[in-house]
């Protein structure tokens, strides 16, 4: 791979190549995209949709919104000192081609930006409900209807592979979604391949899958484009990840790591003596401990050590980047920066903190229970109401449930993958409360 093709400007419908050196310094083509996502309905839903912890009538938490703000900012910061060091390293791209080392930063920063614009309400939970009523629920009579890849998309339904639907999908009076960059599209792309083969090896970007199969024509044109490696595994092809992407990666990771923690702090899930001796492990090398015997509450002791964390694992994260850019660009570096981080152990510390008080609490447990039973009542009903519509046997509920959702779904196509992945799209959309009050009225709980 080449940076010049993985900096690509191209936009779907494109007919003419976007140089950078012609692009307008006061409306960059990547800050653009930038702006498109943060004004999406998409994107605002993500207010209303759960980070790990529900949301507390007693202390701020984060939510899907608040925390991809964060990991974006931590992408931009990422993105500018790797690009500094790229642009030393290969200085054609500055002198003939007129990058800059901010346009790094705006592609990271708008694609970490976008990382969990697709992912269902009451966190990864919901991605779970809505695959188990495919494969063990009510869902998995549909089998013998789908091909593999198909029936796979919907067992293992993966928000990575719906956001880039909502990125990219093409509906009436818009061609291309959001129609960001394809430097953008690739670095959001976490990992590159289709649902079958899965996990076909132990690299990082076949954990999971990055598309649906009705947008594998859109993604082929945007890994070609880029010039992404490609591969083929069990007779099937796959891409190796845009080299940004492991910036995208990082900034989540940090994100994740040190502010759920923070989170758990704060709400009481963790003690705090123990769990500021943990980040001060982190941080032992830059900590100023004069300045931090000074601050009195918790809320200032854990904002310090926040920051310095932070920092910390930015440079640790970029220096292994560009330690490793050369395998990164053969697409044979095959796990995520911080795995690579000298201060793995401190990290895995926390993250087994986080996992014991925090993720199997009670209220986050309570609320994926309330999840799982709220999706799969909402896939049964509209599934089986479009399935009667598409016969001729609709009853009258049937017909005032598809009254209800009337352009919501497409639950007049006949082809059975298109209404199944229009219905699991649709419910994955639904914030936390709207999932909730629509499951209350088709229950008959609330008018």
């Amino acid at each position: 791979m080449n940076w010049e093709q993985l900096l690509s400007l191209k936009r779907y419908g494109d007919t003419q190549k976007r140089l950078r050196k012609d692009q307008d310094e006061t409306r960059l083509g990547f800050e653009v995209d930038y702006d498109r996502i943060i004004f999406s309905a998409a994107f605002r839903s993500l207010q209303d949709k759960t980070q790990v912890i529900p949301l507390s009538k007693t202390s701020f938490v984060h939510t899907r919104l608040t925390h991809s703000l964060e990991v974006s900012v931590v992408g931009r910061s990422l993105g500018r000192v790797v690009g500094q060091q790229i642009l030393k390293k290969h200085p054609e791209l500055n002198t003939i081609h007129g990058y800059q080392f901010n346009d790094f930063g705006a592609i990271v920063a708008a694609a970490a930006l976008a990382h969990d614009i697709g992912n269902p309400p009451f966190g990864h939970s919901g991605e779970k409900a809505i695959g188990e009523y495919f494969n063990t629920g009510e869902g998995k009579q549909y089998k013998t209807q789908l091909t593999p890849k198909q029936y796979q998309d919907l067992v293992d339904f993966e928000g990575n592979a719906n956001g880039f639907k909502i990125l990219t999908e093409c509906r009436e009076g818009i061609s291309g979604g959001l129609r960001l960059s394809y430097a953008t599209l690739g670095a959001f792309m976490k990992y590159p391949k289709a649902s079958l083969p899965k996990k076909p090896t132990l690299h990082v970007a076949h954990k999971k899958f990055g598309y649906f199969q009705q947008e594998e024509t859109l993604f082929v044109e945007v890994a070609e484009e880029l010039g992404l490696c490609k591969e083929t595994i069990q007779s099937e092809d796959t891409y190796s990840r845009h080299p940004l992407t492991f910036l995208v990666e990082a900034a989540d990771d940090i994100c994740y790591t040190i502010i759920d923690f923070e989170d758990g702090i704060n709400l009481g899930l963790i003690q705090e003596e123990y769990a500021l001796e943990y980040l001060i492990k982190l941080v032992k090398d830059s900590i100023n401990t004069k300045k931090y015997h000074s601050l009195v509450t918790t809320a200032d002791r854990l904002s310090y050590l926040r920051a310095l964390a932070i920092n910390t694992l930015i440079g640790e994260a970029a220096t292994i980047f560009i330690e490793n850019e050369a395998a990164i660009l053969a697409g044979t570096f095959d796990t995520a920066l911080i795995d690579k981080s000298k201060y793995e152990a401190q990290i895995e510390d926390i993250k087994k903190i986080s996992i014991s008080n925090i993720y199997q609490s009670r209220e986050v447990v309570e609320k994926e229970l309330a999840g799982y039973e709220i999706l799969a009542t909402l896939l049964d009903r509209y599934c089986q109401a479009a399935d009667r519509f598409t016969t001729g046997t609709s009853s009258n509920y049937d017909a005032l449930i598809l009254r209800a959702e009337d352009g919501n779904f497409d639950y007049k196509n006949e082809d059975v993958y298109t209404r199944l992945l229009s219905i699991s799209n649709y419910v994955a959309s639904l914030t936390d409360g709207n999932a909730l009050l629509k499951f209350q009225k088709i229950k008959g709980l609330s008018l």
